[in-house]
């Protein structure tokens, strides 16, 4: 508080000088309020009423001479005049003074006129150009006051900041964390502070986190597609930064070690610009997060090698995590979220990895996704039951399904198949086998009753495939 500064002072000229909504740019005029300078006044009173001033000059004159003809008038090359004809030149008073002689009247000039002319021929360009000026002026003396001026609006900035992270907490429901010097990240109930915001038909499921230097050094989360492990990778680092920047956190419990960074790899895209594929980007930041990062840090990787083949992506995930397990200089809190079952095997021989996986229950055939993380790896990603969410044709579904049998039979030896024969489909089938048969039917020599008949027939064939 004693860093706000009210500058009075400030406040009283820019209060005095300046229009509550003046415009947007600084050479159209209108920037000053009436009062503020007298010059800018008469101009912009000259400008504004010149009509009116003319008009009652006219009504004064013609009173004055007695010439009910006589007329006030202005053109570009002779400024500001008063014409009378020459019928009525004799009632012309001595003050006027001969400017123009036409063939039937005359054009004058007065003091009064010639004054009022040198005010109002340009008076609005003077008026614009002369508001340029004092808010030049203006501009110049509030700078002079930048350091007040920065000091309070850094107090302000802080003030709101704080305030607003305080409304949140107090809003949702956020606890106060412990920070500590220690190497430990733990969270009891732990929440994704927007996730939870959300309107969505179920209701969010908090989760504990529990890392640190030790035994608990490096958690490989397994799990099915969309059941939430990209969901509580970011809410693991969103809570260690909000700790981090003096705000509550969205649990029950929080006690966090200084992080001296968080590194990220987390999501697909390409940099083609740069003639970068999608799986150059995921190397480079792998790279930059395994060359930067120190014990202090904190790494939160989701699927690492997923852009490459099989067997080169469990390769280089399986040495990531080991080069962060064994480095002396690292070791650091990580959550390492993947498909690769394999890596959980990992957790046999290093000593400071856990695994972790997202549980699901299955009910008459369909997939339940609990949301909750419990210790253990997973041996299925239900990629396939994602795949029917998402609308994929059933045949496709359905193919799907007996391919993955039929690997999944390989990959246990001879005889553990269970019967089931695959027959491979031609690569490049671009006619399906019902559209073939539609093809061959004589429609023409069909009863009402035979063609219903057949499209029942082929209409359980597709459904069968």
């Amino acid at each position: 508080r004693r860093h706000i500064d009210p500058m009075e002072d400030v406040v009283a000229l820019l209060d005095r000088a300046l229009q509550d909504e003046p415009p947007v740019t600084v050479r159209e005029g209108g920037i000053f309020r009436e009062g503020y300078n007298a010059e800018l006044d008469d101009l912009k009173a000259a400008s504004r009423d010149g009509k009116r001033w003319i008009a009652a000059l006219e009504a004064g004159e013609r009173e004055r001479t007695g010439i009910g003809s006589l007329k006030v008038r202005y053109n570009k090359v002779f400024g500001y005049y008063i014409e009378v004809t020459k019928a009525n030149l004799a009632s012309v008073p001595e003050d006027y003074d001969r400017k123009q002689t036409l063939a039937s009247a005359e054009r004058f000039t007065t003091p009064a006129l010639k004054e009022y002319e040198q005010k109002v021929v340009g008076a609005e360009d003077r008026a614009q150009n002369l508001e340029y000026d004092l808010f030049l002026e203006i501009r110049t003396r509030v700078a002079e006051q930048s350091l007040r001026i920065r000091t309070t609006a850094q107090s302000v900035a802080e003030m709101d900041v704080f305030t607003c992270l305080a409304e949140v907490a107090v809003r949702n429901n956020y606890t106060r964390p412990e920070i500590s010097l220690t190497d430990e990240l733990v969270v009891w109930e732990g929440r994704h502070p927007v996730i939870e915001r959300m309107s969505m038909e179920e209701r969010f499921v908090p989760n504990d986190t529990l890392l640190d230097g030790k035994e608990n050094c490096i958690v490989v989360l397994t799990g099915p597609n969309m059941a939430g492990k990209s969901t509580f990778l970011r809410q693991v680092a969103l809570i260690a930064l909000m700790a981090q920047i003096g705000s509550f956190v969205p649990a029950d419990e929080a006690r966090i070690g200084l992080v001296d960074r968080i590194f990220t790899r987390i999501g697909a895209q390409d940099e083609i610009s740069a003639g970068q594929s999608t799986f150059m980007v995921e190397m480079v930041e792998t790279a930059n997060l395994l060359n930067h990062a120190t014990a202090r840090s904190l790494l939160i990787l989701d699927e690492i090698g997923r852009g490459t083949s099989t067997y080169d992506g469990i390769s280089i995930a399986w040495a990531v995590v080991e080069h962060i397990h064994n480095h002396p200089q690292l070791r650091c809190k990580t959550v390492f979220a993947t498909h690769y079952h394999e890596l959980t095997q990992l957790a046999e021989f290093l000593p400071h990895i856990r695994n972790y996986n997202v549980a699901v229950a299955e009910e008459k055939g369909k997939v339940v996704f609990l949301r909750r993380m419990e210790p253990g790896g997973a041996d299925r990603s239900y990629g396939i039951h994602v795949a029917q969410l998402a609308g994929l044709p059933k045949s496709v579904v359905h193919r799907a399904e007996d391919i993955l049998q039929q690997l999944e039979d390989e990959a246990r030896g001879p005889g553990s198949s269970r019967g089931t024969h695959i027959q491979q489909l031609p690569l490049f089938s671009t006619t399906h086998p019902l559209l073939e048969e539609l093809q061959e039917l004589d429609v023409s020599a069909m009863t009402p009753l035979e063609a219903i008949n057949k499209l029942y027939e082929l209409q359980k064939s597709a459904q069968n495939d």
